[in-house]
């Protein structure tokens, strides 16, 4: 078991270095639909899902806030919409529901002092795992304050993806906190007006907000 946790980590930090470097090597998208964010998001074809919106993904496994904090030079530069997704991997590791707000808290604010006009959308942390459902409740509360003092938009997700239980649906899920294909379909119905909507603002002719 030890050797089979070791091969998972050494797999995880292999692929975290894989997207982390390319990305350190690519220009940072501009004009474009960032989705950013920890497995979640990278686990998104985001660019099939929302072809006509050509979406960047900029999602890393086994991210926390603190890492996508210490990354947004790869990931924010004028970009047209920010999705932002994280903060279930903190509470994996023991963090606190206010300890993991306070961290959100300064990605949000280092978000909008990047990019001040761009549409940003908090999104709620995903249901897992029944025992995560008090702190994930009382984080999603903290995450709908961030993103209103923070002129941003707060997405739920929690209705469309848990059961009565408070845990992530099991037709969504193999592993209680990674989504299935059904599962992102279900999460792109939820996400898809906010996309029209951002598509209308940039048509000609459509004055913006």
């Amino acid at each position: 078991m030890l050797l089979y946790r070791l091969g998972r980590g050494y797999m995880l930090s292999t692929s975290i270095a894989m997207r982390t470097t390319q990305f350190e090597q690519l220009p940072p998208p501009t004009g474009r639909l960032v989705f950013l964010g920890d497995s979640i998001t990278e686990g998104g074809l985001w660019d099939e899902w929302f072809r006509e919106a050509e979406p960047v993904n900029r999602g890393i496994g086994g991210n926390t806030i603190g890492d996508v904090l210490d990354r947004l030079d790869t990931a924010i530069a004028n970009p047209a919409a920010v999705f932002l997704l994280v903060g279930t991997n903190d509470l994996g590791l023991g963090h606190s529901a206010g300890q993991v707000a306070a961290d959100m808290r300064r990605l949000v604010t280092a978000i909008r002092d990047r990019t001040p006009t761009a549409p940003l959308f908090v999104q709620s942390v995903m249901p897992r795992r029944a025992r995560f459902a008090a702190r994930i409740r009382e984080l999603n509360d903290a995450y709908r304050d961030i993103a209103a003092q923070a002129d941003a938009i707060y997405i739920d997700l929690w209705p469309a993806l848990t059961d009565g239980n408070g845990e992530l649906r099991s037709e969504f899920t193999r592993d209680g906190l990674h989504l299935s294909g059904r599962g992102y379909a279900v999460w792109v119905e939820v996400l898809r007006p906010y996309i029209k909507a951002l598509a209308l603002r940039r048509e000609p002719g459509v004055p913006h907000e």
